[in-house]
């Protein structure tokens, strides 16, 4: 059995106490759970607490005997699909093979039972269950990859059909405003500010579908060079200084005047550019704060925001494609940020962390070596 694969369970059903003695003995191993019942009453009390991979029944027993058994099995939900083995000392004369099949038994032994042959059948039982759980779980993970990929279309067309509707709204606009002699400069700088920022907003979509692609094939490219930590982050920061105001919430930045370091300033400058849109997008307008410090051979640089916050059950979430925190599914965004940062910070060598609770904002710390590290990013 693979590691982390769940035991096959088996049920034993036999109102001799050394029956199911001897069975057990031949049935049991690795990767498997055996249950012994006394009677057919404890069997299906014990169904109802367990998903078996296979049950043996003995038929003659007092109270239930294992037709009656089988037959109620078969005529419920939970049950019927376990396969079921009638064991019998009767006489083949009594025809109790062929009664035990109409009960819906997928095979019949006598009694004295060839230990080779219990072993034999158990051991393909077994292995079908195995098998079927596998089939499920595959079915599962494909139903839910074709959920996401109608989710990701779904969201692809929204972010991009948003920014698009608006510009073509300007160009309407533009026009109507040139057809009819009038030009203001300062109106029309303002429209083409607000332009920019559309295409920013859907290059920057656009740039995230790329690189979860090139995360899949392992080409995410990242180069590390000697970089200035400190001016990067403050280049970051200034840039999103229009969107601070535009928002109302303040942006804070501490950090020391300088700090070297080796990274890929493209990708941190990413990473960094996520983590503030997030702060500033989930925030609720309150203050950002950005701060970065050397801790030993490491550089740490956290961005805290006071908004609505992450329960810690959906901390581990979050870091997924195509996830957001709960409360958060209106906000724009593909929900890639998170994914694509942490695959750029794993491949320097860093991680990433978050400290947050509802209510109470969230904290996202990077810590990266000071010297660039050469591990490939992880898909």
């Amino acid at each position: 059995m693979s590691e982390g694969q769940a035991a096959v369970k088996l049920l034993l059903v036999d109102d001799v106490p050394e029956n199911l003695v001897a069975l057990e003995a031949l049935v049991r191993g690795a990767g498997r759970e055996v249950f012994c019942a006394r009677s057919g009453e404890e069997a299906l009390s014990l169904m109802l607490d367990h998903e078996f991979g296979l049950a043996i029944l003995d038929v003659q027993m007092p109270g239930m005997s294992g037709f009656e058994v089988a037959e109620t099995m078969r005529s419920t939900e939970r049950t019927r699909r376990i396969p079921i083995i009638l064991v019998s000392a009767a006489g083949r004369e009594l025809n109790y093979a062929f009664r035990g099949y109409e009960t819906g038994a997928v095979d019949f032994l006598h009694k004295p039972l060839d230990p080779h042959t219990v072993r034999s059948k158990v051991t393909v039982f077994v292995e079908l269950c195995r098998q079927r759980v596998a089939l499920q779980e595959a079915h599962a993970q494909l139903e839910r990859a074709v959920r996401m990929r109608d989710d990701f279309m779904s969201m692809v067309s929204h972010e991009l059909r948003t920014p698009l509707n608006t510009l073509y709204l300007q160009a309407q606009l533009r026009r109507k405003a040139l057809e009819a002699g009038r030009f203001d400069a300062a109106a029309l700088r303002k429209i083409v500010e607000r332009d920019e920022r559309q295409i920013r907003s859907m290059i920057r979509l656009i740039d995230d579908m790329l690189d979860v692609s090139r995360l899949r094939t392992g080409r995410l490219a990242v180069v590390p060079a000697p970089c200035d930590l400190a001016a990067l982050v403050a280049r970051v920061v200034d840039a999103f200084g229009e969107q601070a105001s535009a928002s109302g919430a303040p942006l804070t930045l501490q950090a020391p005047p300088q700090l070297p370091v080796q990274c890929d300033e493209f990708r941190i400058e990413q990473v960094l550019s996520n983590l503030l849109t997030n702060a500033f997008r989930y925030g609720g307008g309150k203050p950002v704060q950005v701060r970065l410090a050397q801790d030993g051979d490491r550089a740490v640089l956290a961005v805290t925001d006071h908004g609505m916050g992450i329960a810690q059950e959906h901390h581990a979430r979050i870091f997924e494609q195509f996830e957001r925190a709960e409360g958060a599914k209106q906000a724009p965004g593909l929900g890639l940020g998170l994914f694509i940062a942490r695959q750029i910070v794993r491949a320097h060598g860093g991680r990433i962390e978050l400290r947050s609770a509802p209510g109470e904002g969230s904290t996202f710390t990077i810590v990266l070596p000071l010297m660039a590290a050469t591990e490939p990013a992880e898909p």
